[in-house]
Order: structure tokens, then sequence, then C-alpha cells
């Protein structure tokens, strides 16, 4: 069964990714998405039982684990990109060697990031998370000091993951995924509503599962039916050739994503002057959110794998036909679930427990995002996949970090608060970020200088 209708190939080579294979890779990373978001989801449900400080502290600290996801994604991307590229050049065996530089290089800057985290525990609290209500400030910290001490086995598991994506095989990562998950649910479960420990209550599951998901990756990737195989990795023994390529990719893909992150973090801030319903209400629209944008990122993740496997071969022709071809799809599947979400919310939103105040927050911000996102997402943030995977990493950089500063930083404040729009305003700046981006990465691929990069 194939996921959507071939378009008709009219070039000279054979297609390096069938219909069964593409569906094979990309139906597990939604599944994979959707269930994470799912999880999401019922985390801020089960802690929305604890109280609104309960669900702005999660949401406050979860703003410095999403920066470290997106760091840890950021070098696994570069990992995966100049391993696929080999393994389109048929060459597995640098093709493993890649892969493996890049986990050593992963597993000891999750570490120190760990440290990092613990040392300025307290410029997090009360410098970045700015003036916040004592039982939030409470709850932050406690959370902080369990979920920090999952971050190198977080590292070790986005790495593991982007190997397995990188060979076509999102399956098992899929199978992690769901392991995972199913141990920080559960567990947040009994301890939110069987011992009442709150915020501990899903620090603990996200800890545990973490640790779980980093073993079995590291047990399955020494396997060596697998290409990409850990078999034989020296932690003490780095390629700095080798570990330059990967950050070629990875440290532009990580400043963007970082940027993004931190600048997210600074709206938080901005967002936590309005009160707590406006930090609540912000907190549930993007657990919300991540619902619509969940087909966006399942196909990034395949796009950044078979454009690479293309880029590899040499094959120009065909990278831009899976480019256009994915794109078009994460389009059809981002207006059926924005869609969905718009129709659902009233429900949704009851679910939550919401006061009046935040729960009409929450309904101008959704209604906000699903329209607009319908529209740009995909060209602000599927599109530039394929400019990664093509070893042009600068160009993304530059415009999403320039777009988020100018635009989703800088309009916030004028947006929110000397306008007086609060943390609507703050979603307006984002959505115009958006725009921007995806103005820009239209006009570079139909450019095509992206196609003259090389690694």
């Amino acid at each position: 069964m194939s996921l959507f209708k071939r378009k008709p190939w009219t070039g000279k080579t054979e297609l390096l990714f069938s219909d069964k294979a593409l569906t094979a890779l990309i139906l597990p990373l939604f599944l994979e998405q959707l269930l994470s978001v799912l999880v999401g989801l019922s985390d801020s449900i089960m802690v929305a039982q604890v109280g609104e400080a309960a669900v702005s502290a999660v949401s406050l600290v979860d703003s410095i684990a999403i920066l470290l996801i997106n760091i840890f994604n950021a070098l696994a991307t570069g990992g995966a990109v100049v391993s696929g590229q080999y393994l389109g050049a048929k060459d597995k065996k640098k093709a493993a060697y890649a892969g493996r530089q890049m986990m050593q290089f992963m597993v000891w800057m999750s570490i120190a990031i760990m440290l990092l985290i613990y040392l300025g525990k307290y410029f997090i609290l009360h410098t970045v998370f700015g003036s916040i209500e004592a039982d939030v400030m409470a709850n932050c910290n406690t959370y902080l000091l369990i979920s920090a001490a999952s971050v190198p086995f977080l590292g070790v598991y986005c790495g593991g993951a982007a190997l397995f994506r990188a060979m076509g095989n999102s399956k098992t990562s899929m199978y992690v995924s769901c392991i995972m998950n199913v141990i920080n649910v559960s567990g947040n479960a009994i301890l939110v509503f069987g011992f009442h420990r709150g915020v501990e209550g899903v620090a603990i599951p996200t800890l545990l599962s973490r640790v779980v998901a980093a073993f079995l990756m590291v047990w399955l990737l020494h396997d060596e039916k697998h290409i990409l195989t850990l078999k034989g990795m020296n932690l003490f023994k780095f390629d700095g050739k080798m570990i330059r390529k990967i950050l070629h990719i990875g440290v532009p893909n990580g400043i963007e994503n970082s940027m993004f992150q931190l600048g997210k973090i600074l709206l938080l801030s901005l967002i936590s002057t309005f009160g707590t319903a406006s930090i609540a209400a912000n907190a549930v629209s993007n657990s919300l959110a991540y619902f619509e944008i969940l087909p966006g990122m399942a196909l990034g993740l395949a796009t950044v794998t078979v454009i690479s496997r293309c880029v590899g071969a040499g094959d120009y022709p065909q990278a831009e036909y899976f480019a256009k071809r994915l794109l078009k799809f994460t389009y059809t599947c981002m207006w059926i679930t924005c869609i969905v979400m718009m129709l659902l919310l009233p429900f949704m939103l009851k679910i939550y427990n919401l006061s009046p105040e935040t729960s009409g927050y929450a309904t101008q911000i959704m209604i906000l995002h699903s329209i607009m996102a319908m529209i740009f997402w995909p060209a602000a943030f599927a599109l530039p996949n394929v400019f990664r995977a093509a070893n042009d990493v600068r160009f993304t950089m530059v415009v999403g970090v320039t777009s988020m500063w100018l635009f989703r930083i800088a309009c916030a404040f004028i947006f929110g608060k000397y306008m007086g729009f609060g943390v609507f305003g703050a979603w307006i700046a984002m959505v115009l970020d958006w725009v921007v981006r995806a103005i820009f990465y239209v006009i570079h691929y139909r450019c095509g200088k992206w196609k003259e990069k090389s690694l």
C-alpha cells in the first residue's frame, strides 16, 4: 500500500525510493510523532489536575528541554545527512563510521549540557524565566532538578533515532518511542493520580523513560545486521575530519534551532508577565498546535533521509522530484489536521479544566494558528529540510535566525506589550515570522543554488 499516488518520473535513473520504501519510511514517522503529541497532551492534561501553577511550571521547564532536543536533533541531523550521503554514494563503511563519530560526540556534549544546567539552575529559574509567582517557581525548581538528569539519555536516544532514519528504518525508532512513551504515560498516571506527587509525578517517569530508550537504542545499534552499526565505537577516539563534516551540517542547523527555541524562551519570559492565565493558555495552545504541525515534522524527517540519499548519489533531478512530492503531501496532511483541530477545539479545551479567561485566550490562539499553519508552515519549516540535506545549511540559518529576531521576538514585544494584545500578540508575531521564512525559502528553492553546495 502506498501513502500517496506516484507522480510520473521521467528521469533516466531508477528511483532511489519506491512507493513502498517511502511508505515504510513515512508511516512510522507519522505514528511516532502522533504518539509523541498524544503523550504531550496526556502529560499536560494530567498535570492540569494538580493546578494551573503546575501546568505553567512544566511548560516553562519543558521549553528548556525542547531547546536541548533541538540541539541534539540538529547534531543528529548532521550525522544522518553525512551518513545518508555516503549511503547514496554506496560507501557503507564510511556511512557507519560517520554514525559512530556522531554518537560519540553526542554522548560527551549531552553530559556537558547536563552539568551546565545544574550549575546554572539559579540563573535559569530567576533570570531566564523572569518574575513568576512563588508556587510556579517552586514547581519549576522541582521539575528541573529531576528532568535535567535525563539529558545525556535524551541525547543518545536522538542520535540513535537519526541513524535508524538515515537507514530508512524508521519502524525501529518508532517501536523504541512507543516503549518510552508507554513508560512515561503509565508512570505519570501512577504517580500523579495514585501517589499525588504533582510535578514530581511527571518528571520521574520522563527520566526513567529516557534512560530505557537510550539503552535500547545503543543495544539495537550494536547489531551488525544494521548498516550503521555502533559496533567498535570508541568513546575516546575522535576523527577531527569526520566530526567537522558532521558539524558543518549540525552547527548551523543547531544555531538556527537553538536561536529559535531561545526566542521561544524569551517569549515565555514576556508571556509570564501577562499572568498565570496567559502562561497556561500558551502551554495548552502549544500542546494542541503540535498536533496540527505533526505531518510537517514527520515529513521533514523523511525529507532529510530521502534528499541526502539523492544528493549522495549525485542525482539532483530525483532530489527535486522527491522534494516537490513530499512538500505537496505535507500541505495535504496539514490541511486535514488543522481542520480537524478547529472542529474539535471546544471539546479539547474542556478536557484541560481551564478557567474561562484561559480558555478564551487559547481559543483565539488556536484559530489563528490553525488557519495560518495550513498556508505557511510547510514552506517555512518543511521545505528548508531539502536545503539541509543538500549541505545548504548556512542559508537556512541566516534566514531563520534573522527572521526570528526581527519578527517573532521584536514584533512580539511590540504587539504583546506595547500594543496591549498580550499573549495573542506573541502568536501574531510568530505567524509573521512564518510568512517571511516561507517567502525566502520558496524563492531560494526556485533559484536552484542549493544544488551547488558540496560537503
